[in-house]
């Protein structure tokens, strides 16, 4: 069971990485787009509904950067807690900083026992958000629900 977990969360990272690759519309051309990244850690639980909290750091390429709030709030198949160290995002689709904040629909699967892992694909509007991270705690299912980047 665990398994097929972590092979669905390897799939829909692969979706995620996959979107990002996408050609973008001409209308955009003229303003070009930024790659952004989220450095973040995140603590929750879940039984059926999911709450989790964290903080973290959203730099760009062409020198933005943000000190963020993140929360998390959804349902599925899940129970657990546990707690993502050293997590990584990558944000498409961005033309500026300002775009990367609100809220995202998200979609994940989360699988282990001490050891967890995560994989969330999320949008907002033309924004894309794939975020892989591993971390402790015990933790088990198939979630959906919204995610939130807000400024700290």
């Amino acid at each position: 069971m665990i398994k097929r977990i972590v092979g669905t969360a390897a799939l829909v990272l692969a979706c995620a990485t996959a979107t990002t690759m996408l050609p973008t519309s001409n209308a955009r051309a003229a303003n070009a787009e930024v790659k952004c990244e989220l450095a973040y850690s995140l603590s929750g639980w879940s039984i059926i509904f999911k709450r989790a909290e964290g903080m973290g750091t959203v730099t760009c390429d062409n020198g933005q950067t943000a000190q963020v709030n993140i929360s998390v709030v959804g349902g599925g198949l899940t129970a657990g807690k546990y707690h993502i160290d050293d997590g990584k995002g990558e944000i498409s689709h961005v033309h500026d900083i300002n775009d990367v904040f609100g809220d995202y629909a998200q979609a994940g699967a989360e699988a282990g026992v001490v050891k967890s892992s995560q994989a969330q694909v999320m949008t907002k509007g033309d924004v894309s958000l794939a975020l892989a991270g591993t971390g402790e705690g015990v933790n088990l299912g198939i979630s959906a629900g919204k995610f939130t980047i807000s400024r700290r």
